[in-house]
C-alpha cells in the first residue's frame, strides 16, 4: 500500500496540471455546500441570540391556549386575551410587572408614497410597552409615543421608507391612520427583526385600530420579581387564568419565535441552497469521472509497463485511487476554507442589500465541516472508482500498443440498458401524472429519465454530433469537418463531457418551464374566475402587507361609474375540527364578479348562519345543501352553520364563503385582500379607473389594476424566484464549463503529434484555434440540446404532477424566448470553454509536436 501511495503521489506531481479541472470542480462544490451550512448555523444562532437578548427580561407570556392553523401555514391564529387579566396577573405573588401586548398588521407608507416591506415578512404594529424591560424594542433615537397619532418605528423600516423623526406619514391598519414618527427603535441590538417592520403606538391607538374590540390583546408579557424562576412563575400564574388561556415561560416564547424564523425562512432558504449544492456536486461528478477516465486511458501504456514489471492489479488500482484521494482531500480542505469565506462575505453583503444579518462571529459547527469534507472526498473517489478499476485491469501486453486513446463508445448492452431505463421512466411518469396522480411516482420517473439520458448519451452522441455538426462542413469547410470528426472520435467521452452541461441546462430548463407554467396558471385562473374590470389589491405576498380597508369596497360601490364593488376578506375557523381559511364577503356580489361555476342552492340567502362551500370540499366533508356543520372561531366560540350553497370553482374565491354579518362577532383585525370592481354599462376604462383611484387614494393608495395587470403582478414573485435560481445555477454551468475545458485540454495532449502534422501540412494557427473552438461548441451543443429536452420533459412532469395533487388546474407552458436564451448561454459556455485549450494548441512547437510519441 505504501508503494501504491508513493506511486500515486509521484504520478500526481508529474501530471498535476491534468487534475486542475477536477480540483476546481470539487473545490467549488464543497465551498458552496460549506458556505450554505455555515451561513445557516450562523443565522440560527444569531436570531436565537437576538430573540434571547430582546426578551431576556420577559419571564412569562400569557396567551390563548389553542391556535387555528390553516393548510399551508406554519403559524396559527390564537384567540385574544382580555386586558383585564393584567390586574389579576399583577396580584400573583412573584410578579414584578405585567403589560398587554396588542399586535396586528400595520404597514407604513414611505416618504415616496410606496408601502414599506410587505414582500413576504410580516408588517406589524402594536402598542408601545412602557415597561422597558418587557419591551423587546429599545429607543435608539427620539422618544416613546405619548399622544394619539404618535408612533415609534424600527430603524430598519425607517431607513427603507426614507422616514425620520418628525415626519408625518400613513399607517395602513388597514384603515389609513395619519401618524407622526417620534422615535426610532432597535430589536435585540439590530435595526429590526429580519425584514419584519414594526410600528409602536400608544395603547389607546393600538386598541382602536388593531384590536377587534377594546380590551383585547394578543398576549400579556410578565416579568418576575427577584428570586422567582420562569418555571415557578408559570406555575403560580396557571391557577388564576381562565379556561382557554395559558402561560408559557419567556424562554419557551423566545424559542418559538426562533423556530418560527427557522421554519418559515431559514429552513426553506438553506434547503433551497442545499438543493443547488447537490446539483453543483452532481455536475462535478460528471466532470471528475470524465477527467479520470481520460487520464487512465492516456496512461494505458504506463499501467501496462507497471503490470509487466510485476505490479498487481490491486496495486495499480490503489495507485490510481491514491491520486484521486489526494486531489479530493486537497480540494475539499481548500473548499472548506472557501466556504467559510463565502459565509463571511454573505454576512457582510446581506446588510448592504437590506437584510439585517445578526451581528456576531461566524458559527462553525463540526457537522458543517465534516459533512462537506466527507461529501467532497466521496464524490471524487466515487467518480474515480471505475476508471481506477479499469487501470488495474490493464493487460501487460498493452505496453506494446502504439496508442492509448480511449476509443470506447456505444455498445449494444448500453443501448438495451438505456432503452429499459427510458421505458421504465416513461411508464412511471405517465402513471404518476395521468393514471394515478402521485408526485413521488413522478419523481421516481424523473430520476429514471435522468439515468436513461446518461446511459444513452454515448449511443446518441454519434447521431447527434453528425446532425449538429452538419452545417459546419458547409460553413467552415475543412476546419468544421475536422472539428466534427474530432467530436465523433469517442462517443463515450463526448457524452460524458456534455453530460455535466446537460444536467445544468436541464435544471435551468425545468425551473424555466415550471415558472412559465405557474404564470400561465395564474393568468388562466384570473381570466377564468375574475369577471371584473379592475382589481384593487395590496402589493404583497406571504405574511406581509396590511390588506385593504373593509370600508373601501362600500365607498367604491357608491361611485356613479361602478356597477359592483365586492371585497374579499379573510378569516379562519375550524370546520369539523380542521383549520380552514374563510372568504368573508357579500356572496351575491361575489357571484356577479367571479365565475363560481355551477351553483347548487342560493348564494343570496346565507345570512348570519349560512355558509357556501366548493363542491370539492363538500365531497371531502360529506356535506350537501341543507346539511349543517360546526365552525369554531379563534375567540373559542362554536356555532352551527347551514350549507346553503355549493359552487364549482374555488381558486380566487376560496373554498368556504361566509357573510360579513356571520364573521363580525368573531373577527379579529378586519381587512380585505382583494376588491373586484365592475363598471356600469357605457363607462369607459380610463374614466372608471380614474374615479376608482381617487377614492382608493383616501384609503392608503393601494394598487388599482386591470385584470391583465393583476394577473401579471400576482405572478411577480415567480420572476424573483427564477432570477435567484439562475444565479445559483450559474455555479453548475461554471463547473460544466471547467469540465469541457479540461476534457479538451487532455484530448489535445493525446493528439499532440496529430496537431503537429496538421500544422506541418499547412494548417494555420487561426484554423487550429477555430477547429478546437468548434469542437468545444459541438460538445456543448449536444449537452445543451439534451438538457433542453430533458428539462422540458421534467417541467411537464412537475406541472402535471402538481395539477393532480392540487385543486388548482395547472396550465403547462413552454416559454420559447427564455429557452432560446438558455440554449444560447449553453453554446456560449462551450465557446468560452474552448478558448484556453485552443490557445494552448495554437502555441505548440510544430517539430516537437511531430516528435511526440
Amino acid at each position: 500500500m505504501n508503494a501504491s501511495l508513493r506511486l500515486g503521489l509521484t504520478s500526481l506531481r508529474a501530471h498535476r496540471r491534468r487534475f486542475a479541472g477536477t480540483f476546481l470542480a470539487v473545490f467549488l462544490g464543497v465551498a458552496f455546500l460549506t458556505g450554505t451550512l455555515v451561513m445557516g448555523d450562523t443565522l440560527r444562532a444569531g436570531f436565537g441570540s437576538m430573540f434571547g437578548e430582546a426578551t431576556s427580561d420577559t419571564d412569562a407570556v400569557v396567551r390563548g391556549a389553542d391556535a387555528i392553523t390553516t393548510p399551508g401555514e406554519a403559524q396559527g391564529v390564537r384567540r385574544p386575551v382580555d386586558t383585564s387579566l393584567v390586574r389579576a396577573v399583577e396580584r400573583v405573588p412573584g410578579v414584578a410587572a405585567a403589560a398587554p401586548n396588542i399586535q396586528g398588521a400595520g404597514q407604513l407608507v414611505g416618504s415616496d408614497g410606496k408601502p414599506v416591506g410587505g414582500q413576504g415578512p410580516p408588517t406589524l404594529a402594536g402598542n408601545w410597552i412602557t415597561d422597558a424591560r418587557l419591551n423587546p424594542y429599545r429607543i435608539a433615537e427620539g422618544r416613546a409615543p405619548a399622544k394619539p397619532g404618535e408612533v415609534v418605528v424600527n430603524r430598519g423600516a425607517a431607513k427603507k421608507g426614507g422616514l425620520k423623526i418628525g415626519d408625518t406619514t400613513t399607517l395602513r391598519t388597514p384603515d389609513p391612520v395619519q401618524v407622526t414618527v417620534v422615535g426610532l427603535a432597535t430589536f435585540g441590538g439590530q435595526d429590526g427583526m429580519a425584514q419584519v417592520t414594526f410600528t409602536g403606538m400608544t395603547r389607546a391607538d393600538a386598541e382602536k385600530y388593531l384590536a377587534a374590540r377594546p380590551g383585547q390583546a394578543a398576549a400579556i408579557e410578565v416579568r418576575a420579581g427577584p428570586g422567582v424562576s420562569q418555571r415557578e412563575l408559570v406555575r403560580r400564574l396557571t391557577p388564576v387564568l381562565p379556561k382557554g388561556v395559558e402561560a408559557i415561560t419567556g424562554q419557551q416564547s423566545a424559542q418559538e419565535n426562533t423556530d418560527m424564523i427557522s421554519s418559515q425562512f431559514l429552513t426553506v432558504f438553506t434547503t433551497f441552497l442545499l438543493v443547488f449544492s447537490g446539483v453543483a456536486l452532481l455536475v462535478a461528478t460528471f466532470s471528475i469521472h470524465n477527467t479520470f477516465a481520460i487520464v487512465v486511458a492516456q496512461r494505458t501504456r504506463e499501467h501496462a509497463l507497471l503490470r509487466a514489471l510485476g505490479a498487481a492489479r490491486r496495486q495499480v488500482t490503489a495507485a490510481a485511487l491514491a491520486e484521486a484521494c489526494l486531489v479530493a482531500l486537497t480540494a475539499s480542505v481548500t473548499g472548506l476554507a472557501g466556504g467559510i469565506g463565502i459565509a463571511a462575505g454573505l454576512q457582510a453583503l446581506f446588510p448592504a442589500i437590506g437584510f439585517p444579518f445578526p451581528d456576531g462571529d461566524l458559527v462553525i459547527k463540526t457537522l458543517s465541516m465534516v459533512l462537506p469534507l466527507a461529501v467532497g472526498i466521496a464524490v471524487c473517489l466515487g467518480s474515480a472508482l471505475l476508471p481506477a478499476r479499469r487501470a488495474g485491469r490493464t493487460a501487460p501486453l498493452a505496453a506494446l500498443r502504439e496508442t492509448a486513446v480511449d476509443t470506447s463508445g456505444a455498445s449494444r448492452v448500453r443501448a438495451i440498458a438505456g432503452g429499459v431505463l427510458g421505458a421504465s421512466a416513461l411508464a412511471a411518469t405517465l402513471t404518476g401524472v395521468l393514471v394515478s396522480p402521485s408526485v413521488w411516482l413522478a419523481g421516481v420517473g424523473a430520476l429514471l429519465a435522468l439515468a436513461a439520458f446518461v446511459v444513452l448519451g454515448p449511443v446518441a452522441a454519434t447521431t447527434a454530433v453528425r446532425l449538429l455538426g452538419g452545417p459546419l462542413d458547409r460553413l467552415r469547410g475543412v476546419t468544421g469537418s475536422l472539428a466534427r470528426r474530432n467530436a465523433l472520435r469517442s462517443p463515450k467521452r463526448t457524452a460524458a463531457t456534455a453530460g455535466a452541461l446537460m444536467i445544468g441546462v436541464a435544471v435551468v430548463s425545468l425551473f424555466t418551464v415550471f415558472g412559465a407554467s405557474l404564470k400561465a396558471t395564474m393568468d388562466q385562473t384570473v381570466s377564468r374566475s375574475f369577471a371584473g374590470d379592475l382589481a384593487v389589491s395590496s402589493p404583497s405576498f406571504g405574511a406581509g402587507g396590511s390588506g385593504l380597508s373593509p370600508r373601501l369596497a362600500p365607498a367604491l360601490q357608491r361611485l356613479p361609474q361602478v356597477g359592483t364593488a365586492v371585497g374579499l376578506g379573510r378569516g379562519v375557523a375550524e370546520v369539523n375540527g380542521r383549520g380552514r381559511a374563510l372568504t368573508v364577503t357579500d356572496p351575491a356580489a361575489l357571484a356577479r364578479t367571479f365565475d363560481l361555476g355551477t351553483v347548487t342552492g342560493s348564494l343570496r340567502g346565507l345570512g348570519a348562519d349560512g355558509i357556501a362551500i366548493t363542491r370539492t370540499e363538500a365531497g371531502r366533508q360529506h356535506l350537501r345543501t341543507g346539511d349543517t356543520t360546526r365552525l369554531t372561531f379563534t375567540d373559542g366560540r362554536s356555532e352551527t352553520f347551514t350549507v346553503r350553497a355549493v359552487y364549482g370553482r374555488s381558486e380566487l374565491a376560496g373554498d368556504y364563503v361566509i357573510t360579513r354579518a356571520a364573521w363580525a362577532p368573531h373577527r379579529t383585525q378586519d381587512a380585505d385582500t382583494l376588491i373586484a370592481v365592475t363598471f356600469k354599462p357605457g363607462v369607459g376604462a380610463d374614466a372608471g379607473r380614474a374615479a376608482v383611484r381617487r377614492i382608493a387614494a383616501r384609503y392608503g393608495n393601494p394598487e388599482v389594476q386591470t385584470r391583465d395587470e393583476y394577473a401579471q403582478s400576482s405572478a411577480g414573485g415567480i420572476d424573483m424566484m427564477l432570477t435567484l435560481v439562475y444565479a445559483l445555477l450559474a455555479l453548475a454551468v461554471v463547473i460544466a464549463l471547467l469540465g469541457i475545458a479540461n476534457t479538451l485540454t487532455l484530448a489535445l495532449h493525446e493528439r499532440t503529434r496529430e496537431l503537429g502534422l496538421l500544422r506541418a501540412v499547412g494548417q494555420t494557427r487561426a484554423q487550429l484555434r477555430a477547429m478546437v473552438r468548434w469542437e468545444s461548441v459541438l460538445v456543448a451543443a449536444f449537452g445543451t440540446v439534451g438538457g433542453l429536452g430533458l428539462g422540458a420533459f421534467l417541467g411537464w412532469v412537475l406541472v402535471r404532477a402538481s395539477d393532480g395533487a392540487s385543486d388548482t388546474a395547472f396550465a403547462f407552458a413552454l416559454p420559447p424566448a427564455r429557452l432560446a436564451v438558455v440554449a444560447l448561454v449553453g453554446l456560449a459556455a462551450g465557446a468560452l470553454a474552448g478558448l484556453r485549450p485552443a490557445r494552448r494548441a495554437a502555441r505548440l512547437d510544430v517539430l516537437r509536436a511531430i516528435a511526440t510519441e
